[in-house]
């Protein structure tokens, strides 16, 4: 399995973004997505949830639990 960082830099690639446009999306610096794509940080909870909203990833995909792409959206009734 690919670390974090290979995953959000050939997800950002797919979608033809420039990690300035990528900070840019989801309300960050082009330093930080640098830093998490060469491993030297990771996301915090709030922003691994934006990539994941970004990209139609689930968390478990990005953080290397699984090779599973898609999010399953599932609805839960009270």
């Amino acid at each position: 399995m690919l670390n974090l960082g290979t995953k959000l830099k050939e997800l950002r690639k797919e979608k033809i973004l420039t990690q300035q446009e990528l900070a840019k999306s989801i309300d960050l610096s082009q330093s930080t997505i640098s830093c998490w794509e060469n491993g030297k940080r990771t996301p915090t909870v709030s922003a691994l949830i934006k990539l994941c909203l970004l990209f139609n990833v689930s968390a478990n995909y990005l953080l290397g639990l699984t090779d599973i792409r898609q999010r399953k959206v599932t609805k839960y009734s009270a």
